[in-house]
């Protein structure tokens, strides 16, 4: 690896020094392949490999974007003509892309060179990155936990510093729950912010966004200019912003009123240590001169239940298309244990079950905007356990009962901004005796990613991030 000061910098900074003729393209790319070579036999974060197509995008000339010559993997849920994309599923290990995403499109406007996909479990349905296709992607921290998921490859390449930022999706907290075990920032954006066609409709009833993991906030916001506004397929758009997101940056985000907690959804005691992390960024905010209480929303249904149905129902779908493509029933060599799973729970529900389920995710949504009444920001544990250790959460199982209690007490909170659409954000503020990280979310009202990027960057100055790196690091 020749340059060493590489992972100092962001996305941001690195193009300013393509821009400034410091370095070309070419030479971050070598980098980050460098960097993938030399770290990825020990975290499996980048699974496909297409270095190709990110030289012959250089040389055929790179668009004037924010990130111009900026390495860059999409997940592995995402298409890009021309190159594989295997969904975590063994049935598409060698599917390759017939065209190109809008939200790719948008990378790769943006200046990006895409070399690879990063690790997603099979459909991004576990909050762990453990497909039976390409094995675990283990987090950078300690090589015996899991990165997170199902944006886990994502963020262990972040990490690890392999990339400055990456693609991510968040259809329950698989942005925000992958940033907090590998100690990343992580903002899923207000629903509809950012494209998802033309294949997908909504995303898992309109739970699901796209956005990217980064070390600095600057970066987050910087993206989010360049990929948000609607797309021809949109069945509806997000608020436009007042101002472009990056100016939010640095911008005062003035005296917030900031409710938090610190046990789980369900009012149940979390792991001690998250528990007084949450206690003591409460602190900080206070000193921060923020009005700092102790309260969170009541809740009218059980986002557990909500969630499930959605996400089984989507699966469904997903299987029913593979068999009608393939013209034969779908069995476990095609698909994972859990997913075959999901989907017959699928087949047994009726359109009035789903109906149902989006009915009270409304509800929940009610609750909260009803709830952020009276508060600007809500404070809560991303995770409420440790990161899992690896096979913890075994999609092949023949008895997938524990998986749903395990959930439960592990992500409870995550999904609850999905169903609202709300934007809330994974912030690395904390790491555990043991070295785990522990990520504080933050969410903000329907459309407002302006002060959770301010309050952000705030904490990014207050309490920075960015110089603590794992061992499995460049």
């Amino acid at each position: 690896m020749a340059f060493k000061e590489y992972g100092d910098y962001d996305g941001v900074g690195l193009a300013e020094l393509v821009r400034s003729k410091q370095v070309t393209a070419a030479e971050l790319l070598d980098e980050a392949i460098a960097r993938t070579d030399a770290l990825d036999p020990k975290l499996n974060a980048i699974v496909v490999r297409h270095d190709d197509h990110a030289r012959k995008q250089i040389e055929a000339g790179l668009p004037d974007g924010p990130f111009k010559g900026v390495p860059f993997v999409l997940k592995d849920l995402d298409l890009l003509a021309g190159t594989r994309t295997t969904f975590g599923a063994s049935l598409y290990k060698d599917f390759v892309a017939p065209h190109t995403g809008t939200l790719a499109s948008r990378f790769v406007a943006a200046g990006l060179t895409i070399f690879g996909k990063s690790a997603s479990p099979e459909f991004g349905l576990m909050p762990t990155t453990e497909s039976r296709l390409h094995g675990p992607t283990r987090n950078p921290w300690n090589l015996d936990h899991s990165s997170g998921g199902s944006s886990g490859g994502a963020a262990a390449a972040v990490a690890a510093r392999i990339l400055p930022v990456a693609h991510a999706s968040d259809g329950g907290g698989s942005i925000r729950i992958p940033a907090s075990a590998c100690g990343v920032f992580g903002l899923k954006p207000t629903r509809a912010r950012n494209p998802i066609g033309p294949d997908r409709g909504e995303g898992w009833g309109g739970f699901a966004c796209g956005h990217v993991v980064s070390i600095s906030v600057r970066d987050s916001a910087v993206m989010l200019d360049a990929l948000n506004g609607p797309e021809p397929t949109s069945p509806y758009v997000a608020p436009p912003p007042e101002r472009p997101f990056a100016q939010e940056v640095g911008r005062d985000p003035g005296r917030l009123r900031i409710a938090f907690t610190d046990v789980s959804t369900y009012g149940d005691a979390i792991d001690p240590e998250i528990a007084a992390a949450v206690r003591d960024t409460a602190k900080l905010l206070e000193g921060l001169g923020h009005h700092v209480e102790q309260r969170a929303p009541k809740l009218p249904a059980d986002p557990a239940e909500v969630i499930a149905a959605i996400v089984a129902c989507n699966t469904g779908l997903s299987v029913r298309l593979a068999e009608q493509a393939a013209g034969r029933p779908m069995t476990d060599q095609d698909f994972e244990v859990l997913t075959l799973a999901s989907a017959a729970n699928a087949r047994r529900a009726s359109g009035v079950d789903y109906c149902g389920a989006q009915l009270l995710a409304y509800q929940i949504s009610r609750s909260l905007a009803d709830f952020f009444q009276g508060v600007d920001v809500f404070l809560s544990p991303t995770l409420c356990l440790q990161p899992l250790k690896i096979g913890e959460l075994d999609t092949m199982a023949r008895d997938l009962s524990g998986i749903s209690p395990l959930l439960r007490r592990y992500i409870p909170g995550t999904s609850l901004f999905n169903m609202s659409g709300q934007p809330a954000m994974s912030v690395p503020l904390a790491w555990s005796r043991s070295g785990l990280p522990m990520g504080m979310m933050f969410a903000g009202r329907f459309g407002d990613e302006a002060t959770l990027l301010r309050l952000a960057s705030q904490l990014e100055q207050a309490q920075p991030w960015k110089t603590r790196r794992p061992p499995n690091c460049a």
